[in-house]
């Protein structure tokens, strides 16, 4: 042990003496062939963490308590809730008119749509008012009772009669482009839907000027 210490210290007035930077001379070299070696190869940089980022083309919660759920109804709303049936965000919308569960590949493909049929627009802005985040499962066919609930198939979300599901807004788009461009989604969309324009019917009401909610979907329509 005693010889290794007297080494490093003769090894260490060497460096000083042949001008080594201190940055060099403090790390614990074993051998004279090891300071030849650039300082690249003896600092290593910590490896950056990739940050996780979601992407429309995948549409997934990031968790979920149970990976499986029941199947469940699309709500009808019978004491008059208007939540999500109003224009928040955007200039132009599409409401569905009947109740619907939408699957994440539909929702997908209809972001795919808006955004070829509107990309000559500037500072094109979609909103997505949905998320699919219910795990569907499925059981191959003919397939006897029991044996557990089946496999996990794909992610989907329950929509309400008259909630609003996309939004769109961007300089110079115009209210023929939109419509034609909503047009085009309600196809995939699978069930009767309607255009809407951002106005004062539309918008969120402010809450002193709400009206007492006596009829469903009143406020909405």
């Amino acid at each position: 042990m005693w010889a290794t210490r007297i080494t490093k210290n003769l090894l260490f007035q060497t460096q000083i003496a042949a001008g080594v930077p201190a940055l060099a001379r403090a790390l614990p070299i074993a051998a004279p062939a090891a300071a030849s070696r650039p300082l690249a190869s003896v600092f290593s940089m910590p490896a950056v963490k990739a940050t996780q980022t979601r992407s429309l083309s995948n549409l997934q919660p990031r968790r979920r308590k149970y990976k499986k759920a029941q199947k469940g109804r699309v709500p009808v709303r019978t004491g008059g809730s208007t939540k999500g049936n109003y224009m928040a965000f955007g200039d132009y919308g599409l409401r569905a008119k009947e109740g619907v569960r939408l699957s994440a590949n539909t929702i997908s493909a209809i972001h795919a749509m808006l955004r070829r049929k509107l990309k000559s627009i500037k500072e094109l802005k979609i909103w997505l008012r949905v998320f699919p985040d219910i795990p569907v499962t499925t059981k191959g066919t003919e397939v006897r009772m029991g044996k557990g609930k089946g496999a996990f198939d794909f992610w989907a979300c329950r929509v309400p009669k008259d909630k609003i599901i996309f939004e769109i807004k961007g300089a110079g788009l115009n209210t023929e482009l939109a419509k034609e461009a909503m047009r085009q989604a309600g196809f995939k969309l699978g069930v009767a839907n309607e255009f809407v324009v951002a106005n004062e019917q539309t918008r969120q009401p402010k809450k002193c000027d709400m009206p007492p909610t006596t009829i469903p979907f009143q406020q909405a329509k």
